[in-house]
């Protein structure tokens, strides 16, 4: 990985984070995976959605299995899995999940990494934690495909994005959803009042 890295300390309640990130995250950009995939390395950016679904995640996970979709630095990754869950974390830029290997190691945890494409990963989990997906219409339609395959509850932390608007409108055909913090929403099947987790309670 060519950017020069910088660490730092993240506090979330009583759990801290050491966390190696890109300084400069513009010098990551590769004009020609631009040009086959448009690929652009948002993942290297600590997005304040991130920080906002950490902060939000419970404080005790054990024993539940969680996958953090498009885990870029893999913040709510490395909290849920310091509070006990056994977190799979998702990323298809493969300096993602190589330097969220470092930084599990950095913090004595284990995550199950797995380079590739959210919307079409698959797998039966507890709880999904998304965070800032929606930001391309294809993203939001993909994530209305997949969720229902993966988990029974969400945590999705959403900035705002112009297309969060038409996946919250849809999803609740077969979502409750709850805004816990502020841009944060648990989604839970609308039959349903409870889930493992609880987030939020």
């Amino acid at each position: 990985m060519p950017a020069e890295l910088v660490a730092e300390e993240l506090t979330f309640g009583a759990t801290a984070v050491s966390l190696l990130r890109p300084r400069e995250p513009e010098e990551l950009l590769d004009e020609e995976a631009f040009e086959n995939d448009e690929f652009i390395p948002y993942w290297a950016e600590l997005w304040p959605a991130g920080l906002a679904l950490s902060r939000s995640l419970p404080e005790r996970l054990d024993g539940l299995r969680v996958v953090d979709l498009g885990c870029g630095l893999g913040v709510p990754a490395l909290v849920a899995a310091t509070r006990g869950a056994d977190v799979t974390a998702v990323d298809w830029a493969a300096d993602a999940i190589a330097l969220l290997a470092d930084n599990a190691d950095r913090n004595g945890l284990v995550l199950d990494l797995v380079q590739a494409d959210w919307r079409s990963f698959t797998g039966a989990f507890d709880l999904v934690l998304a965070a800032d997906l929606l930001y391309e219409q294809r993203n939001a339609d993909a994530l209305l495909d997949v969720l229902p395959r993966l988990a029974p509850e969400v945590l999705l932390a959403e900035p705002g994005r112009p297309h969060a608007a038409g996946f919250f409108d849809r999803a609740r055909a077969d979502w409750r959803i709850d805004e816990i913090a502020e841009r944060v929403h648990r989604l839970t099947p609308a039959t349903r009042r409870d889930s493992p987790a609880r987030p939020g309670a």
